[in-house]
């Protein structure tokens, strides 16, 4: 088994949301990787529903930190999971309600949201479409709920975080929305229980992310990377800010420390 685990955001880290898709280059290093890494997928997705199956199926991943922590897999065993407090939802619900914000969750193939409007603008300021299937929002008061997502702009993540004590909402690289977590909840946990799992050290640990919602996992690893298109809070929490995802990040940083070698055409052009 391979001795050390880096772990890499989806969303702007290994995919590119300039067309959807996972550059070639990081694909290639991934696949170089897998003789010495484990590779994990550290997200905020849950990358079981149906948005996000494709993209896991495309990096065939070891080890899964879903939804920030909250949730982990090793191939299909679920390792670990943590619900939020059925008080807090409904509390996080009725404040959306009664201030015009949007937070809800994408179960399976339904998405439970407040103010599905609001998401709907999103998805077409991000994609130009929005297909998603909305569902009546509170039937999340009879589910296992990981954690919310919040569709909207700086100001409202600030008036949760005002009035919410107990959560945090890191915002997206784009700054149109923030995940919703319990304090407690990081990816970094999520990659502490992966070390004691697989018996692996902190130290021969690596993470690679975008946005704030990585900033803890990148701060805990033994080697924290920012995408250069990473949010700009974030890179200062890092050991090595490496080039744009649409600049082959994932590959050059992979180059910069040895652990690939070249593309061949990379040294067919030299």
């Amino acid at each position: 088994m391979a001795g050390k685990i880096i772990s890499l955001d989806l969303d702007q880290t290994l995919l590119d949301h300039s067309n959807y898709s996972i550059p070639d280059s990081a694909l290639y290093a991934l696949e170089q990787l897998r003789r010495e890494f484990i590779i994990v997928l550290g997200t905020g997705r849950d990358m079981d529903n149906h948005y996000s199956r494709p993209y896991k199926e495309i990096v065939k991943p070891d080890a899964i930190i879903h939804l920030n922590g909250t949730k982990i897999t090793v191939g299909d065993e679920v390792i670990f999971e943590h619900f939020m407090d059925k008080e807090l939802l409904r509390q996080l619900l009725s404040f959306a309600q009664e201030k015009g914000y949007s937070v809800g969750a994408t179960i399976g193939d339904d998405d439970f949201y407040i103010n599905p409007s609001i998401v709907e603008k999103m998805d077409i300021i991000r994609w130009g479409e929005c297909g998603r299937n909305f569902q009546d929002p509170w039937k999340l008061m009879d589910m296992d709920i990981h954690t919310l997502a919040y569709q909207g702009t700086e100001p409202g993540v600030l008036d949760f975080e005002a009035h919410f004590p107990q959560i945090k909402l890191p915002m997206f690289a784009g700054k149109m929305g923030a995940d919703v977590i319990e304090k407690k909840a990081s990816k970094a946990e999520g990659l502490k229980r992966l070390c004691q799992y697989y018996g692996i050290d902190l130290k021969d640990t690596v993470a690679v992310g975008d946005s704030m919602n990585d900033y803890e996992i990148i701060k805990t690893a033994g080697l924290g990377i920012a995408m250069g298109n990473a949010i700009e809070e974030l890179k200062p929490a890092a050991d090595y800010v490496t080039a744009d995802i649409r600049d082959d990040g994932i590959y050059k940083a992979c180059r910069h420390f040895g652990w690939i070698p070249e593309r061949p055409f990379e040294k067919e052009k030299s």
